[in-house]
């Protein structure tokens, strides 16, 4: 299963008011594994953001005047996302920015390229209802490690937001797929059980010592007179 864990950066809150993304994160992982293909774009708005959303995110005007425009980037964007979950902090909010620019350029909305929209904001309010339940607030809760997040950014804010979903869903330590697991997603275990042919190995018979065996010859002998002489594991001959 590919998932996409997905944030936006804005220009401020109203999508409908005209205000823009400006900053796309996106991480990818295939089977709950992070693969490290993931995408990060910073996107000229062609307007400035507000005082409030600067300070949250801290990407001048300036800074993003140089920038590719939304439509620049689009089909770098939806060719990424085709096909997998997205997955989402407070989904409505993300959702709402990339279909109002898709609409700008006529495109249908984003709903159409993925296969399906998870919301872990819904997930951690069912989870803890009445608690608080903000990106940060889950970091501390389930010890996820946002020390970096000074400013919040799209890929760090995804990044943050993969490890805790997988803590959310399953409680998995482990995120980078090593080279066991990478092979193992296309390896034999697609094919089902193989039967081993276990006459091609030769296994080794280890031998008593001297002294094993006397050991072994006194303990016989405890339990035939313990017995009355009347043991039955006894071999002729031996």
């Amino acid at each position: 299963m590919r998932q996409i864990f997905f944030d936006t950066e804005t220009t401020g809150l109203h999508a409908e008011g005209g205000d823009r993304v400006i900053e796309v994160g996106c991480v990818e992982m295939v089977n709950r594994q992070l693969t490290g293909n993931n995408l990060h774009l910073y996107i000229n708005p062609e307007r400035a953001s507000h005082e409030d959303a600067l300070r949250v995110h801290g990407l001048t005007e300036a800074f993003l005047s140089d920038k590719p425009k939304f439509a620049e980037i689009a089909e770098q964007l939806l060719g990424f996302l085709a096909g997998a979950e997205l997955v989402i902090h407070n989904a409505p909010f993300d959702i709402g920015f990339i279909n109002a620019e898709l609409k700008r350029l006529k495109k249908p909305p984003i709903t159409d390229i993925v296969g399906s929209v998870r919301d872990t904001l819904l997930m951690a309010r069912d989870m803890f209802p009445g608690k608080a339940n903000s990106l940060d607030a889950l970091c501390r809760r389930l010890e996820v490690d946002n020390s970096k997040r000074e400013l919040h950014g799209a890929l760090l804010d995804a990044e943050l937001l993969a490890e805790v979903y997988i803590r959310l869903t399953r409680g998995q330590d482990a995120l980078l797929m090593d080279e066991a697991s990478d092979s193992n997603a296309t390896g034999a275990d697609d094919l089902g059980p193989v039967a081993i042919d276990f006459s091609r190995f030769e296994l080794p018979v280890p031998q008593a010592s001297a002294d094993e065996l006397a050991a072994h010859d006194a303990v016989l002998a405890d339990l035939d007179k313990a017995s009355g002489g009347k043991r039955i594991w006894q071999v002729a001959g031996a």
